[in-house]
C-alpha cells in the first residue's frame, strides 16, 4: 500500500492520480486506487465519475437500519454495498470514501467498514491512497498502516514543514509504516539541500512545474489524457520506481 500525504495546495492527489497512471502503463499488477479525500478529487483526474461513496453508504445504513435485510446481517450488508461502491476501470479499480455527515451513530459501521477494507486491499498487488490534506486524518488513526508513506510537499519552508510534521505525527501514533519518503512539487531549478538536510525523510527527487499539467486543468482534467512526453510524468517514473523497488 503506497499511502499519499501532504499540506493543501501541495498537488499530491494530482501525484496519486500519476503513480495511478504509471502503474497501470507498466502493467505492474492489479491495481486499486482509493480516495480518501473527503474533497474527492481522484477519481475526476482519472476519468472516473462516482455515484456512491462510502460515506453516503455509511449514512444510510447508520440513520437507517431498517433497510437492512432481514435475511441477512449487517456486516454482510455493508460488505456488499461497498462492493458495488467499487469501480472497475481500465487498468484499475477504483473506490471512493467521501465522509459520512448524517446524524446516525457510526461506531459499529466503521469498525466493520475497517475489517472490509483490510481484506478488501489484499486482493490487489498494489494500493493506492490519495489522503486529505494534513494532518487530521493521522490523528484520527484512518490512515492504519502503508508500506510506503509519501509525503508531497513545495519547497517552501512551510511546506517542508508541515511534511516533518507528518512524518512526526505518524511515529507518535506509531502507525505501521515501511519506508517514509519526500517528494517535491512543482519545483523550479535546484532545491537547496540545507532545506532537505534535516528532514527525517528520505528525499526521493522533484516533479517540474508542468504547463500540460495546467491546460489539462482547463480542459478535460483527466490525467489519463496527459501527453506520455509531460515533463511531471517523467520526472515521477524515475520516482515512482524508487517506491516500488523499496
Amino acid at each position: 500500500m503506497i499511502a499519499i500525504a501532504g499540506k493543501g495546495g501541495t498537488g499530491k492527489t494530482t501525484i496519486a492520480a500519476l503513480l495511478v497512471r504509471i502503474i497501470k502503463e507498466k502493467r505492474l499488477g492489479s491495481l486499486l486506487a482509493i480516495d480518501a479525500d473527503p474533497n474527492s478529487n481522484l477519481a475526476e483526474l482519472l476519468g472516473v465519475k462516482t455515484e456512491h461513496t462510502i460515506g453516503s453508504i455509511l449514512d444510510e445504513i447508520a440513520t437507517h437500519p431498517e433497510k437492512v435485510p432481514q435475511d441477512m446481517s449487517k456486516d454482510r450488508f455493508l460488505e456488499y454495498q461497498v462492493l458495488t461502491a467499487l469501480l472497475e476501470e481500465d487498468g484499475f479499480d477504483i473506490l471512493t470514501m467521501g465522509r459520512p455527515e448524517g446524524p446516525g451513530c457510526y461506531c459499529y459501521v466503521n469498525n466493520v467498514l475497517r475489517g472490509i477494507m483490510g481484506k478488501l486491499v489484499l486482493d490487489y498487488n498494489y494500493v493506492i491512497v490519495d489522503n486529505e490534506a494534513g494532518l487530521e486524518h493521522f490523528s484520527r488513526r484512518t490512515t492504519r498502516s502503508a508500506d510506503a508513506l509519501v509525503i508531497i510537499s513545495d519547497a517552501s519552508v512551510s511546506g517542508l514543514r508541515a511534511a516533518q510534521r507528518i512524518q512526526e505525527l505518524v511515529r507518535e501514533l506509531k502507525i505501521p509504516v515501511k519506508k517514509s519518503f519526500l517528494v517535491i512539487n512543482r519545483l523550479s531549478g535546484q532545491l537547496e539541500n540545507e532545506k532537505i538536510g534535516n528532514l527525517d525523510l528520505t528525499f526521493l527527487g522533484g516533479i517540474p512545474e508542468d504547463e500540460k499539467i495546467l491546460e489539462l486543468s482547463l480542459s478535460s482534467n483527466n490525467i489519463l489524457q496527459l501527453d506520455t512526453d509531460a515533463v511531471s510524468l517523467a520526472a515521477l517514473r524515475k520516482i515512482g520506481d524508487k517506491i516500488w523497488q523499496n
